[in-house]
C-alpha cells in the first residue's frame, strides 16, 4: 500500500523544572492515501504531542523534536527551512484542535479566518476567498451561512465553532487531516454529528484523516487503522478489524472493556486500575506494568514491538500468546 505520510522514531520533549522530559518516545507511523488512522490513549499518552510534531507547531520555547523522520510523499518536514514548512502546514496537511474557542482568532470573523488559507496557499484574492469561505461553511453545515459569515466565534455554539474550525483547516484542501480530539467537551448527539462530518469529508475529498481520540468507541466503523499509546510510546498497532477483533497489548484490551456497550446494561463499569505514569519518572520496563493484571518479572524489560499478524503488532512480552 502506498504511504502518505510516514513517521518513523519520533521523540518529542518538553521543558520541566527537572530540564528536558520524553513525551513522546520512538513513534511510528504510517498513513496511506484515503485512509482514517485512529490514534488513542489517554490524557498524556502523547497523541497530541505526536500531531502537533508533525504540524510543526509545537510550542517553540517550551518544546522540540528530539530525533526522527516525519516524511510526506517521501520529503522530510522536520529537514525544511521554516518558511517552506509553514508553506506545507495548511496547504497539504490541516488539523482541526481541540479547543475550538481558542485555536480561533476571538477579534475576527469566522469567514476571515477561514478564507485566510485560500489568500496564502492559493494565492485567491479577497473577493474569491470570501465566496470559497461561504461555500466550506455551507459544506460543514453551518445554517444561513452567508448571514453568519461574518459573525465572530463566540457567537457560535462549541459544535458550530468546530465545524468553523473544520471548515478553516479544509480552506486549502489539504491532503492529509489531523483532527486532535475534535468532539471533546460536546455533547453526545453533536459529537456523533462531527464525527459524521469528518467520515463524510473524507469520503468525499478521498483525504487522508488521523483522527486523535481517548476513546475506542468513538473510531468503530469509521477508523480504517488503529493506533493505540500509552506513556508516549506505541503499545499496539493495526488494521482497525485486527485490533478489534484480536487485541493484544493489555492496555488495548483494557479500554475495550470500559466501553459501555447495550449488553452490559445493569453491570458495573470496568474500569483501569490505577494512574498512567509520571512522564519523568517512569517505571523500567513496560509503562503499562504498574496497572496490568498479567504482569511479570520479564515486564520489567523494554517489550520489543512484536508481529502479531504481517499487518499487526502489539509491544508485549507476551504478544500472540496472552489470552
Amino acid at each position: 500500500m502506498t504511504t502518505l505520510l510516514e513517521v518513523s522514531d519520533l521523540t518529542v520533549e518538553f521543558r520541566t523544572a527537572r530540564g528536558w522530559g520524553v513525551a513522546v518516545d520512538g513513534v511510528d507511523l504510517s498513513l496511506a492515501p484515503g485512509r482514517t488512522l485512529a490514534v488513542l490513549g489517554e490524557s498524556g499518552s502523547g497523541k497530541s504531542a505526536t500531531a502537533r510534531a508533525i504540524m510543526g507547531v509545537l510550542p517553540a520555547t517550551v518544546g522540540r523534536v528530539g530525533r526522527g523522520r516525519v516524511l510526506l510523499d517521501g520529503q522530510d518536514l522536520l529537514r525544511l527551512p521554516p518558511q517552506e514548512r509553514r508553506a506545507v502546514r495548511g496547504a497539504r496537511v490541516g488539523m482541526v484542535f481541540q479547543d475550538a474557542l481558542s485555536a480561533l482568532n476571538p477579534v475576527l470573523p469566522v469567514g476571515y479566518q477561514i478564507g485566510e488559507g485560500c489568500r496564502v496557499h492559493l494565492g485567491m484574492s479577497r473577493r474569491a476567498a470570501r465566496r470559497r469561505a461561504l461555500e466550506l461553511l455551507d459544506l460543514v453545515g453551518i445554517p444561513d451561512a452567508r448571514r453568519r459569515i461574518d459573525d465572530y466565534p463566540h457567537q457560535f455554539s462549541g459544535g458550530m465553532r468546530q465545524r468553523v474550525m473544520i471548515a478553516t483547516a479544509l480552506a486549502a484542501d489539504p491532503e492529509i487531516l489531523i483532527a486532535d480530539e475534535p468532539t471533546t467537551a460536546l455533547d453526545v448527539t453533536v459529537q456523533a454529528q462531527i464525527l459524521q462530518l469528518l467520515a463524510t469529508l473524507q469520503a468525499d475529498r478521498q483525504m487522508s484523516l488521523m483522527l486523535i481520540t481517548h476513546d475506542l468507541g468513538v473510531v468503530a466503523g469509521m477508523a480504517d487503522d488503529i493506533l493505540v499509546m500509552y506513556a508516549g510510546r506505541v503499545v499496539e498497532q493495526g488494521p482497525a478489524d485486527d485490533v478489534f477483533e484480536r487485541p493484544t497489548h493489555p492496555y488495548t484490551r483494557a479500554l475495550l472493556d470500559s466501553i459501555c456497550t447495550a449488553d452490559r446494561k445493569g453491570q458495573p463499569l470496568r474500569v483501569i486500575s490505577g494512574q498512567p505514569p509520571d512522564l519523568g519518572n517512569l517505571p523500567s520496563g513496560c509503562a503499562f506494568r504498574t496497572r496490568c493484571t498479567q504482569a511479570a518479572d520479564v515486564c520489567r524489560t523494554l517489550p520489543p514491538a512484536t508481529a502479531v499478524s504481517p499487518v499487526h503488532q502489539a509491544a508485549c512480552h507476551f504478544a500472540g500468546g496472552a489470552a
